[in-house]
């Protein structure tokens, strides 16, 4: 296993946080914009620092210590940048990082994940068939099993899973209402609502950005279901807890501030100009951080 140790040990805790300072998310690429979106409409005094390891995405093929070892050097980086909470808006990170992080951060920087809106899904099924569309590494975790093992299985609930690793590319690639990727979901969920399943639950935060082409596909024959205004809500409460909500919006700042790994600054402007709602302010540019990969 990789070491991990993202915070160098001659380095001094960073001051305490103030309630103005910018809320940190971070994921793989452009899908944590999903959860983004649901916490500035449920927080609309906040702003952010949005951190994309557009150089290593997708996480979800990855190995579990790559994963953890990407995913602390990410959340290390929002803390030194002084942002006063972090979320981690990728399924995969969640999976394999979330206890490792709040063991080594503690009250002075709270650490938000996610998990796969599974339970909603199996306490209204009807049928009693659900589906979860997610990434390998999101499988492999326990945060699922548990979920699986808690509440499902009582509930007498069968969870079909199911996983595509085309799908977060083409979110990436703005293809996400392209008729190639429609196709590609046509192929992989058509077997599972043949067999009646009537929830899907988007299991990766790039997931929400193809409701559009599932409501094509499916219509009302299934009800997609996120983890994003869950996310939003629980952002609220740990912000009111710590003191650290923000009381007025600073209509001079940039809303969301961007920063990227990789070096498609100029491909990824084209993307969050769809991806990001036309009232929010935002920007982009490219950050050198130091990683566990030497691929670049």
């Amino acid at each position: 296993m990789i070491a991990l140790n993202p915070m160098p040990i001659d380095h001094e805790p960073m001051p305490a946080a103030l309630a103005d300072a910018p809320i940190g998310i971070f994921d793989s690429g452009v899908g944590g914009l999903s959860v983004l979106h649901d916490i500035a409409r449920h927080l609309p005094q906040e702003r952010f620092l949005y951190f994309a390891d557009t150089a290593h995405v997708p996480y979800g093929p990855r190995d579990a210590d790559d994963i953890r070892q990407l995913t602390a050097r990410a959340i290390e980086w929002l803390y030194r940048q002084g942002c006063k909470i972090a979320v981690v808006a990728c399924n995969s990170a969640s999976a394999f990082s979330l206890d490792y992080l709040r063991d080594y951060y503690g009250e002075r920087f709270p650490i938000i994940g996610l998990v796969p809106a599974l339970k909603p899904a199996v306490l209204q099924s009807k049928t009693k068939k659900v589906a979860v569309l997610a990434t390998p590494a999101t499988f492999r975790g326990k945060l699922i099993k548990d979920v699986v093992a808690g509440f499902a299985e009582p509930a007498q609930v069968e969870v079909l899973a199911f996983t595509c690793l085309d799908l977060v590319p083409y979110v990436e690639a703005d293809q996400a209402n392209s008729p190639q990727c429609r196709e590609t979901l046509r192929q992989l969920l058509d077997p599972a609502v043949a067999q009646g399943i009537d929830y899907l639950v988007l299991g990766c935060t790039h997931y929400p950005f193809l409701k559009q082409s599932l409501d094509l596909l499916y219509g009302d024959r299934l009800t997609l279901i996120d983890s994003g205004l869950a996310v939003a809500r629980q952002t609220s409460r740990i912000l009111i807890k710590h003191g650290l909500l923000a009381q007025v919006a600073d209509p001079t700042r940039v809303r969301i501030q961007c920063v990227i790994t990789g070096h498609n600054v100029e491909h990824l402007s084209s993307v969050l100009t769809h991806l990001i709602p036309t009232d929010l302010t935002w920007s982009i540019e490219h950050v050198n951080i130091a990683t566990a990969d030497n691929s670049e």
